[in-house]
């Protein structure tokens, strides 16, 4: 990672309400580099702390793996990128607002276990609900020059019994290095401020993220803003172009979260026998990811045996999977907020019939005919093209498609084998920055996944009666690199041989 040119240091005495801001803090706002660090709570936090949590997290780092200066060079990168698209707006000062999530309740009082906002998660680190990221410039000072400040839960004793320790202002600063922080409360001060003319604000007015907050404080702003001449910018899609190249840092998360993943996957083959129920495949890839390190499944699991392979997203998993069936385990884990995405098919007996191995080696080679293409100016859309061409090919060797299919039937027959994409972007999302085109040209650092597949369902009478019932997909992720792209779900076996010799350990 190159280092930025040294911003200059200015002294300021003062902050946003005219309080009386520490030296440290004043520092901070005017470098990148985080000032001296403050010593993080003797006390439990909100989230992990170096203090608490030292088997997780190295001191100076927010998140496993992920420091201060990492998560302030994606702030000072987002205003390099506010900057460039308001260089015409001259003599206006900027604010950029995010909202973290809340905590979502199954029923009643019981909540679901709290995932936090990605795009604030990725600015800050913080993982409390009911939290505020505010980016503001400063006045007198050219961009990218910006202070951060978060709004939090206050400490509550009495809240703190029931639903663990909150981390305060104090805790909030330490751990991530902004360089002010308040109670949530405190915002509407902030608010106040952002109603004159001079004020732009950056905040996404279509996907409010945190409902109440929302119609609280923003929802009033929008609607001023709305009668003056400067109304509320999306900050999304600036966030999503930070997202989508990776750093150093956080593709050893990636890869860590691959290499659990394809872990789980290979004893999850070898725990298989016939028959075998669908539900306990599925407790045990989440046993295996967990028992390794993960956070949680990066989504609900697709566990589908015999012909319900052909249901792209069946999630219902409650089926037996009878001998001589294949069974088609698309999951994830998220390791330290990232994710994973992979897809394996394999015979819950350990052993393909000739029908399965022609469309599972069908799949295969167009799969690595794919990856061999992820490179620095291609696509996404580039390969999916490629894919339907090979399917297609495939589909014709296998007396799937006639030899004679038109031109203009052919692409709407693959189409029908494979309805979906070749693959999409991942990172802290399992579909990560859903809003950039699949048209962009790759570049290094970029990661996705390539998932073709082909599926034939059992009431497929213009199919072969040999493949009705079958489907395979086989999906890897990969980094894409100046050189050879990086599979970072290598370990996970996928060759027939490979594959065939891991289940037979288990009969």
């Amino acid at each position: 990672m190159s280092r930025l040119p040294q911003q200059g240091l200015v002294l300021a005495a003062r902050g946003w309400r005219g309080a009386a801001v520490c030296k440290s803090c004043a520092l901070r706002r005017f470098s990148i580099q985080p000032a001296q660090q403050k010593k993080i709570p003797n006390r439990y936090l909100g989230q992990p702390s170096p203090f608490t949590h030292p088997h997780l997290l190295k001191p100076g780092e927010v998140t496993p793996g992920l420091s201060q200066v990492e998560y302030a060079l994606r702030r000072h990168k987002l205003m390099v990128l506010i900057q460039k698209e308001a260089q015409d707006w001259d003599g206006l000062d900027h604010t950029v607002i995010l909202l973290s999530n809340p905590t979502y309740y199954m029923s009643n009082d019981i909540p679901y276990v709290f995932h936090q906002d990605t795009n604030f998660l990725y600015l800050c680190g913080f993982q409390e609900p009911d939290s505020i990221l505010v980016l503001q410039s400063i006045p007198g000072k050219a961009l990218p020059s910006h202070k951060s400040i978060l709004f939090v839960p206050r400490r509550d004793p009495n809240r703190e019994l029931w639903d663990g320790p909150r981390s305060g202002p104090d805790g909030a600063i330490a751990l991530t290095g902004v360089d002010e922080a308040y109670t949530i409360e405190e915002f509407r001060h902030l608010v106040a401020k952002l109603k004159g003319e001079s004020n732009v604000v950056w905040y996404d007015l279509r996907k409010p993220v945190h409902a109440e907050l929302h119609s609280d404080y923003m929802q009033p702003l929008a609607e001023l803003k709305a009668r003056s001449k400067n109304r509320i910018q999306g900050i999304r899609h600036l966030v999503q172009n930070l997202r989508l190249i990776k750093s150093p840092a956080e593709i050893e998360r990636m890869k860590i979260a691959g290499r659990v993943t394809a872990e789980a996957f290979t004893e999850t083959m070898f725990a298989s026998k016939s028959p075998v129920d669908e539900a306990f495949l599925y407790a045990k890839f989440e046993f295996e990811c967990r028992a390794r390190g993960a956070d949680i499944l990066a989504y609900p699991p697709v566990v589908a045996g015999g012909n319900r392979s052909n249901t792209l997203h069946y999630v219902k998993n409650n089926q037996l999977i009878k001998d001589g069936e294949l069974v088609l385990l698309d999951g994830g884990c998220e390791f330290s907020n990232y994710v994973s995405d992979i897809t394996r098919t394999w015979p819950i007996n350990g052993r393909f019939t000739k029908p399965q191995a022609e469309l599972y080696q069908a799949v295969l080679d167009i799969q690595k005919s794919c990856l061999s293409l992820c490179s620095p100016g291609m696509s996404l859309e580039n390969i999916y093209s490629l894919m339907l061409s090979l399917i297609g090919q495939k589909l014709k060797d296998l007396g799937v498609l006639e030899n004679n299919i038109t031109d203009s039937h052919f692409f709407k027959a693959v189409r029908k084998y494979c309805p979906h994409h070749v693959g999409h972007y991942l990172g802290m999302d399992v579909h990560d920055t859903p809003d950039i085109s699949r048209s962009l040209p790759f570049q290094p650092g970029m990661v996705i996944t390539i998932e073709p597949g082909i599926y034939i369902p059992k009431d497929d009478a213009s199919a072969p009666e040999r493949f009705r019932g079958i489907g395979v997909r086989i999906e890897d992720d990969v980094v894409i690199t100046e050189d050879a792209p990086l599979v970072l779900s290598a370990d996970c076996p996928k060759d027939i041989y490979h594959i065939e010799q891991i289940c037979g350990r288990s009969s």
